[in-house]
């Protein structure tokens, strides 16, 4: 059962779904598409942005996933919530501001009932992650925080990332959605470095719109490439991600900002 804590301060947007060509795709009251769900396979991502979000394997050794537990800040249409708890089988946490989010996606997104491994958060995600109870106990946190228009993170300054590192196990790595052919693209990565150290901050190069996924690691490393692409092909074999394509669009931040 979601866990309720203060009920939201601002107004909400209305909550709809629509349906085009086996996807079904969730909105906040506009045309911007908060998230999707291929309707014959409810716990696939088809997005690919959303695909990106799960780069945070290519850093963990696939034996450490039985005592995993990942936290998504932001529900959207559960995508990242699903996969993690269906597919990874992995101790899941989602903290969502909307309560109408939570009814959509466990109405028409297929997102499962809380249970021992899953646990839905109704509560601003600001406040929440500021709660001692998860400092150092996410292993991989994946943040989507973005308004009914689609413009900018909600949350986004230092401050929050910084909090966002507080949550972090030694080896965890953070997930964060941007839009980087948007001017506050340059803005939020700053604010990452700032939280994080340059060292440990990654960067996927845009998808086609505009989406760019960056990785922040608590503990900073260079594993090296054949590693990757070893980690990288056992992804694409068991959970069927294009893992092997993301080596050629990601990089450390510290390598683009000198190439």
């Amino acid at each position: 059962m979601a866990r309720p804590k203060s009920a939201p301060a601002v107004e909400l947007p209305e909550v709809n779904f629509s349906d085009y060509g086996g996807v079904r795709c969730l909105h906040l009251g506009t045309e911007w598409i908060q998230g999707s769900m291929i309707m014959d396979a409810p716990y696939d991502i088809e997005l690919e942005y959303v695909q990106r979000m799960m780069a945070w394997l290519l850093f963990t050794d696939p034996a450490r996933l039985t005592r995993f537990h990942a936290m998504q800040l932001g529900l959207g249409a559960g995508t990242l919530t699903k996969f993690c708890r269906k597919k990874l089988r992995v101790t899941t946490t989602a903290i969502e501001l909307n309560p109408q989010v939570l009814h959509a996606c466990r109405g028409w997104f297929k997102l499962p009932a809380d249970d021992s491994k899953l646990r839905v958060v109704i509560a601003d995600a600001a406040e929440e992650i500021r709660d001692p109870m998860w400092h150092g106990v996410v292993d991989a946190l994946q943040v989507d925080l973005y308004d009914h228009e689609a413009a900018a993170p909600v949350l986004d300054s230092a401050e929050f990332y910084a909090d966002c590192r507080r949550l972090l196990s030694d080896e965890a790595c953070m997930t964060v959605n941007l839009f980087g052919r948007s001017s506050s693209y340059e803005r939020s990565v700053e604010k990452m470095v700032e939280a994080f150290g340059i060292d440990a901050v990654w960067a996927f190069k845009p998808t086609r719109e505009g989406n760019t996924v960056v990785l922040a690691q608590r503990t900073p490393s260079r594993p090296k490439r054949e590693l990757l692409m070893e980690r990288a092909e056992f992804i694409q074999s068991r959970w069927d991600l294009p893992a092997t394509k993301w080596l050629r669009a990601f990089k450390p931040l510290q390598t683009k900002l000198s190439a």
